[in-house]
């Protein structure tokens, strides 16, 4: 059995803007139902900053497949993802052969500085195991820093939501900074593809994906190296 933490927003809206925002819902869905659907058995653990209810972008549940809608109503999701999130203090990191950081805007606000998901994910990371986000998630590894100091992104070919995408999303001016702009000033290849098309790449054991359209194809590039 593999074991994957999954890591979750408690953010529910932009900043001082009242719009909401949380979990985008399929960044979650979609990567757990591809890898139930393989030859490997998971066991998913989903963690939070704050631990308990985890909110639900509702715009995500507009592009959201049945497949999708049905883990969202489904008992286990609810209960062990979207209200009793476990705490960070909560995980014991040598049990993970992987960490996933989903997305959603929410977590541009507490994934960024949470020094104790930085240090689980840190601890994976140094066991050479995965270290994976998609679309937003990358807040979570744009200021993660090793033992010396050093930027982990560093000289690492990593993607994650585009300025363009973020033009086109309409939040260009809620977000409180731009994926590219921290990855490049954190000495990281930033590589995208156009926007909202599917886009993974791994380099080392760092696996990031571009934007919500690329779930699968982290979730594939994960399965394939675990």
């Amino acid at each position: 059995m593999k074991k994957i933490l999954i890591v979750l927003t408690n953010t529910n809206q932009y900043g001082n803007y009242k719009e909401k925002t949380g979990l985008w819902l399929g960044e979650a869905t979609e990567f757990i139902n591809f890898l139930k659907n393989t030859d490997i058995k998971f066991e998913f653990t989903f963690i939070s900053p704050k631990g308990g209810k985890v909110p639900v972008d509702p715009r995500s549940l507009k592009f959201a497949s049945e497949e999708d809608i049905k883990l969202y109503k489904d008992k286990w999701f609810v209960d062990k993802a979207l209200t009793n999130s476990l705490k960070p203090s909560d995980i014991k990191d040598e049990e993970y052969d992987c960490i996933y950081f989903t997305g959603g805007h929410g977590v541009m606000w507490d994934f960024t500085n949470n020094k104790e998901i930085h240090d689980i994910a840190l601890k994976i990371y140094e066991k050479n195991k995965i270290v994976s986000s998609v679309c937003h998630g990358i807040a979570g590894l744009l200021y993660l820093k090793d033992k010396n100091n050093k930027f982990i992104i560093e000289s690492k070919n990593i993607t994650g939501f585009t300025t363009t995408e973020e033009i086109l999303s309409g939040k260009y001016r809620k977000v409180p900074f731009l994926n590219k702009k921290i990855a490049i000033k954190n000495n990281a290849n930033f590589k995208s593809k156009r926007f909202y098309k599917p886009y993974a790449l791994k380099d080392g054991n760092l696996i990031t994906g571009q934007n919500p359209f690329s779930v699968i194809k982290v979730a594939k590039l994960v399965y394939e190296n675990i």
